[in-house]
């Protein structure tokens, strides 16, 4: 028979999913926009003739700036408020929604990209934290999930849109520029939002934080938060003349654990590679073998489809089975699926055709035998004739990053070759073209419902709230710094050492996380934030085997040294 506290933790208010939801719009611009890259730069680098190096950078500005916003997002978060934050980012998606969309040049393109990033680093940061005060204890740690389901759901349109525009003339402004209608609809619907209980208790205003939770129907947490302000009020107040609260964190050794365990889920989740999967989807769905652009951007928005559809197996058991058996069990399939990503393209070079059709000699691509030697080349790519689906008369011609297009010499030396010739710069045709495939659907089948999610719901969690908004700034920072470390080194790691060996090192690094999340991360499920603070008080092997007690856990307060 149920209880009466069963019965309560069923019931859940309209408002509180009100305001989730529209939080997680924030979530859902932060995926288009990281996602809609994967198809528009297809199209973007014949528009505008982009180098690799530019390719990259315009995925990399984004990051840059989505990590450096993320760090002084923690100060006005702060000072200013989680909602206040929120709308700004907001503004910033609209605008450089708009700019994208209306670009006329690479350094708009730039530009664009640039404001996005402000816009991703400050939703990216304030939006988990700002669910995860608002939430009621038992739904914490689903609804902060939503976010991240709002996040693969807007790469999923992303990647639909990118299809639907893909044979379109001037399609990639749409791509770019649609996403300024859902930024706007946060940014008015925002006014309307209520700012966090918690931070207005910490700043002085409990009669408004008292109508909030009346409103998400958490009336009996007033009282909580109220004694965990005073009690942390007297820890800000001790440590307030003494230094900055990042040095305060260092030197504690209980808060010294959050940040390392919050900085390292952020790492190993970048470090496993899941943004090259997100934002060179399509590029490595063409170096499997897939030669026209259009099914290449449809391939990566099924896969894409299956990193949503996953993520909604992860809301459900976030709260059934917990935050570290999930990130455990995610971490472990993306190290085998990783392995079976650089097995797959293992075998695409192995069986790799020949490039013995030589029409042009005396150059350094006329010495190449294989069309993945060939096209491994900047300066080199694969003419081939396709008889009964498989490549024949394939030759090794010259050519340059800025024309990749086409040849400089020979049978493709024309932009649009025809006659059932085709031009390959950076793919081989091949029979194993599925195994690759099947490895990112793997991949994203495991990461979707456990390391997607898990990092940010973790860190909305482990911090005391004197500390929460400086917690939470390093944690994503350090999401996105080693983001753009992965983003920026992809292309140029394939090129260097191959895609096959790229995917091995991304096997070893997952590997190294896997070690680190069973040796270190705790379980956080069904505790309220104020009791999670007593985890870290304990040695980290300790509190990662540490158990929930029925009826809640008494915590110490996180002022020793």
């Amino acid at each position: 028979m149920a209880t009466m506290d069963d019965q309560e933790r069923s019931k859940a208010p309209t408002f509180v999913y009100v305001l989730t939801f529209f939080s997680a719009i924030g979530g859902f611009l932060f995926g288009y926009d990281t996602g809609v890259i994967a198809g528009a730069m297809l199209l973007l680098k014949y528009e505008f003739e982009l180098s690799s190096l530019w390719q990259s950078l315009l995925v990399s500005i984004t990051i840059a700036f989505a990590a450096l916003f993320a760090l002084v997002g923690g100060f006005f978060t702060d000072y200013l408020g989680r909602k206040p934050v929120i709308s700004v980012a907001g503004f910033f998606f609209t605008a450089g929604a708009i700019v994208l969309g209306l670009a006329t040049n690479r350094s708009m393109l730039l530009a664009g990209r640039t404001i996005l990033g402000a816009g991703i680093g400050l939703a990216s940061m304030a939006v988990p934290m700002y669910i995860a005060e608002s939430a009621p204890a038992h739904l914490r740690g689903r609804l902060v999930t939503v976010n991240n389901l709002f996040i693969t759901g807007g790469q999923v349109v992303a990647a639909v849109i990118d299809g639907l525009f893909s044979d379109v003339t001037n399609g990639w402004r749409f791509m770019l520029g649609l996403a300024a209608i859902p930024s706007f609809i946060q940014f008015v619907g925002f006014f309307f939002m209520p700012e966090s209980p918690r931070w207005l208790i910490t700043h002085g205003k409990e009669d408004q934080a008292a109508e909030v939770l009346h409103k998400l129907e958490v009336d009996a947490e007033l009282e909580n938060i109220r004694q965990n302000h005073i009690e942390t009020e007297c820890v800000r107040q001790s440590v307030a003349n003494q230094s900055s609260v990042i040095r305060q964190m260092l030197k504690s050794s209980a808060l010294r654990r959050a940040l390392l365990i919050g900085c390292g889920l952020q790492m190993f989740q970048q470090l496993a590679g899941i943004n090259t999967v997100m934002y060179y989807g399509a590029t490595i769905i063409k170096m499997a073998g897939i030669k026209d652009n259009s099914n290449a951007i449809w391939l990566n928005a099924a896969i894409a489809s299956v990193n949503f559809t996953f993520t909604i197996l992860g809301v459900y058991l976030v709260e059934k089975i917990g935050r570290r058996p999930l990130s455990i069990s995610s971490m472990a399939g993306v190290v085998l699926s990783l392995i079976l990503l650089a097995i797959g393209f293992r075998l695409s070079a192995k069986h790799s055709p020949s490039a013995t059709y030589h029409e042009v000699n005396g150059t350094v691509c006329s010495e190449y035998a294989t069309c993945s030697v060939c096209v491994a080349s900047r300066f080199c790519g694969y003419c081939f004739v396709e008889s009964a689906n498989e490549a024949v008369q394939g030759s090794c011609l010259p050519t340059t990053p800025e024309h990749f297009q086409m040849s400089t010499e020979g049978r493709c030396h024309q932009q649009d070759v025809s006659g059932g010739l085709f031009w390959a710069y950076d793919f081989c045709p091949t029979s194993y073209s599925w195994l690759p495939i099947l490895g990112l659907v793997s991949y994203l089948l495991f990461f979707a419902p456990g390391m997607g999610p898990m990092p940010w719901t973790i860190n909305s969690e482990i911090y005391p709230h004197w500390t929460r908004s400086t917690g939470q700034a390093c944690a994503t920072a350090t999401n996105w710094i080693f983001n753009l470390v992965v983003s920026m080194s992809f292309l140029a790691l394939t090129e260097a050492i191959g895609i096959e060996d790229t995917f091995w090192l991304l096997s070893a690094v997952a590997a190294c996380g896997l070690v680190f999340i069973v040796k270190f991360v705790p379980e956080t499920k069904g505790r309220s934030l104020e009791e999670i603070e007593g985890l870290f008080v304990m040695p980290l092997p300790a509190a990662s085997t540490f158990q929930p007690i029925e009826g809640g856990v008494e915590y110490s307060r996180l002022n020793e040294s």
